[in-house]
């Protein structure tokens, strides 16, 4: 999974921004998984994630937590977004005891992921790297915007969305909290840190 890679923003920003998925392997395990992912979202549950929710039920800011939990099924992907490496160690630690067979996908910064898997007592299989931007990066938004966009891995939260939240919380509007959870609605996934785009509104506010 590669969706989560693409996050802009400071080494000190993503520094608290840590996004654990679970899925199924296609014709391989995929049949009957359905339970073993609504344990892993159980589990991830109990390390207080900032957002967390299932691409084709929504996240935790648009749907409840019974509703995401009733509708897993085989073909879901269940997302975690957590803010310290102290919540993503022992969640990962607990999955190594739980075993359930899934694919595990941890996205943050390199070095601090590694380190949450070395106390875990796991070895990564696989490491994706995002190579970043090419093209015309000159028709691509502010680096401010960029960092609070590339959350969504999908893309579903608009940069013009997100300048207009920067105006509100200007004008006194709409807290930056409040701004923060009207962005994390629309990424349906529940990849979305609001934690971090809190800090990131607030940074923009203050810069524009």
């Amino acid at each position: 999974m590669t969706h989560t890679l693409y996050r802009e923003g400071t080494r000190a920003s993503l520094s608290g921004d840590y996004v654990v998925l679970a899925m199924s392997a296609k014709g391989i395990n995929e049949k009957g998984s359905a339970e073993k992912m609504k344990r892993f979202l159980k589990m991830g549950l109990a390390h207080n994630p900032v957002n967390y929710g299932d691409m084709k039920t929504g996240n935790s800011f648009t749907t409840s937590s019974e509703a995401i939990m009733d509708n897993i099924n085989d073909t879901s992907i269940i997302h975690t977004v957590y803010t310290t490496k102290e919540q993503v160690t022992a969640f990962l630690k607990e999955l190594k005891g739980a075993d359930l067979g899934l694919s595990v996908v941890v996205s943050g910064v390199m070095d601090e992921v590694n380190d949450c898997c070395k106390q875990a007592g796991l070895r990564p299989h696989t490491v994706e790297y995002s190579l970043g931007i090419w093209g015309k990066t000159d028709k691509l938004p502010d680096r401010k915007i960029l960092e609070i966009t590339t959350m969504c891995g999908h893309h579903m939260v608009a940069s013009r969305l997100v300048e207009k939240m920067v105006r509100e919380v200007k004008r006194g509007k709409k807290t930056s909290l409040e701004a923060a959870q009207e962005l994390t609605k629309q990424c349906c996934c529940g990849v979305f840190n609001t934690k971090r785009a809190t800090k990131l509104l607030e940074a923009a506010v203050k810069s524009s």
